[in-house]
């Protein structure tokens, strides 16, 4: 039997020292082959949940504090089972997230099996110690100061520049031992230690970013949206630790991005890709089948045209998610609906695994998506909102359909010289109405219902085609019939999304906005969809 003292454990009822004893063939210090079955704890520890990560310390003589650190940087001490989320980046698993050749390596060196390293939660520690160990070694630093540890620790991260080595470093493994590690009933004290590695670069926190909060990494993995409008968010799980998920998706190796990445605490989130951009982390075209049949006039279209996406620590097998991540995600969904007036309901805030269900299932179902909306919809002050329905103060859509308008708010009503069509495709739910263009009054009129004041942005949806008006006229009238402004739009382009008309204050009543073929004749003039979306300014 081997007696040892765990610097910095406290809470251990009744135990001020704990004992393991390591039976079978194996050495009990480093090396060689164990049954993970034969490790044996005495009663005073046995049921302790942290006993596979003190028998992983003693054996490979790696610090526990620093074992317990790396998982919860990693997976918050949860078991998981990873996916691939970005290419060249392999998946990951169990409590100490190894991945790739570390897992390989440190299953080896362990004397357990890959697929045991995968799946159990005590071969998963030994390898991860195994490893550690083995590069300890071959790094010669001392085992007996935690700081010199740093660079064993980069090793570990498997990350593909210096700048995220140094962030996962410092800001999340050191900053674990810092802040005193707190892992499934573990605690120690916070150590004053100090990693023996470069630190981050503090011009990384000097950003152009479009949020505030938000820090600047850009990715040079983006293109053109085209003109586009935004339509959508995704939600991603980036199956790893933030430094590895923001570094990987702005290498050019990847081939991927995402606009954003939030932290797993929420304290951090950084921007790899503006807005404007379209970022590559959709690899499916949009299916409106899959989404509830809701913009079918999207389908057949790459997602990522339309959608901004929004990556965050963790991953798709994890149980739950920490409030403070939740809660600036949610910050980070509003703002990004607010600028680009997208409804917040379920249907337009999209799971990565709901557009992409052949290969992705991420954020997964530890992702509480009633909560999320809620979440969202509060950030916004805009109350809470179910998971699958539009909130009623979000985006309101007056369709061509009056089987799918809500009368007694909101209908078209179309004028005489108007038809009904579905001949060009990539039209707003069911069809849409033309008229041929001429010298004559007769709208096609999109009404809607205000109980008080409210400022709206404007947005239309139409077919486009060569045959359409390159000047078609939209005017916005309050309840008293005045004219608050108008817009002349070319049909012949931007066909099958959103188009922005125009931000107005409507007054109480019967608001409209009109559709005129009062234009150079010889074309057709399209009504299809009008959206309206709560402004908090007017012009």
């Amino acid at each position: 039997m081997r007696t040892f003292l765990f610097g910095g454990l406290v809470g251990l009822v009744g135990c001020g020292e704990a004992t393991v004893d390591v039976d079978g063939d194996a050495p009990a210090s480093r090396g060689g082959t164990v049954d993970v079955d034969q490790v044996v704890v005495e009663d005073a520890v046995l049921s302790h949940p942290t006993a596979s990560f003190r028998a992983a310390s003693e054996r490979f003589d790696v610090p526990i504090d620093l074992l317990l650190s790396i998982s919860a940087a990693e997976t918050g001490g949860q078991m998981v089972a990873g996916e691939r989320e970005i290419p060249g980046w392999e998946p990951a698993f169990g409590v100490m997230a190894l991945r790739g050749d570390v897992l390989e390596t440190g299953a080896r060196l362990a004397g357990v099996s890959p697929d045991a390293a995968r799946t159990e939660r005590e071969a998963n520690i030994l390898a991860a110690a195994a490893w550690l160990d083995d590069e300890a070694d071959r790094l010669e630093i001392d085992r007996d100061d935690l700081g010199a540890w740093a660079p064993v620790v980069a090793a570990y991260g498997q990350l593909p520049d210096a700048a995220a080595e140094a962030a996962y470093v410092w800001d999340a493994v050191y900053h674990q031992l810092q802040s005193g590690v707190l892992v499934e009933g573990y605690e120690a004290e916070p150590q004053a230690v100090v990693p023996q590695f470069p630190e981050p670069d503090p011009v990384r926190y000097v950003a152009p970013a479009e949020r505030s909060y938000a820090i600047w990494r850009g990715s040079s993995n983006y293109s053109s949206r085209g003109g586009q409008t935004v339509e959508m968010v995704v939600i991603h799980a980036c199956e790893g630790s933030y430094a590895g998920c923001w570094s990987w998706l702005r290498n050019t190796a990847s081939g991927v991005s995402a606009h954003y990445v939030v932290n797993e605490s929420g304290s951090e989130v950084s921007q790899l890709v503006y807005e404007a951009d379209k970022a590559w982390h959709v690899g499916a075209t949009y299916n409106c089948a899959l989404n509830g049949n809701r913009e079918c006039g999207l389908s057949g279209t790459g997602t990522n045209l339309f959608a901004v996406g929004i990556e965050h620590a963790g991953y798709s097998s994890q149980t739950s998610w920490q409030s403070g991540l939740l809660a600036k995600s949610a910050q980070l969904t509003c703002d990004i609906t607010r600028t680009h007036g997208i409804p917040r309901d379920s249907y337009h805030i999209v799971a990565h695994g709901r557009l992409d269900p052949y290969n992705r299932t991420d954020p997964g179902a530890g992702w509480n998506w009633t909560d999320y909306l809620n979440r969202v919809n509060t950030a916004c002050g805009t109350g809470t909102t179910a998971s699958t329905s539009t909130s009623s103060t979000a985006s309101l859509v007056i369709d061509s359909n009056n089987a799918t308008n809500p009368t007694a708010t909101r209908y078209v009503a179309p004028g005489t010289g108007w038809f009904s069509s579905t001949s060009v495709p990539g039209y707003y739910n069911t069809g849409y109405y033309a008229g041929s263009t001429q010298a004559i009054s007769d709208p096609t009129r999109f009404w809607f219902y205000e109980s008080a004041s409210k400022c709206y942005k404007v947005e239309a949806w139409w077919t486009g085609g060569s045959n359409r008006g390159t000047s078609i006229p939209f005017i916005a009238y309050n309840a008293a019939g005045v004219e608050l402004g108008r817009s002349n739009v070319n049909q012949q382009i931007n066909g099958g999304r959103w188009n922005n008309i125009g931000t107005w204050r409507f007054t109480s009543g019967w608001n409209q906005v009109a559709i005129s073929r009062w234009t150079t004749s010889g074309y057709y003039a399209i009504a299809d969809a009008v959206r309206l979306t709560p402004a908090s300014t007017c012009p």
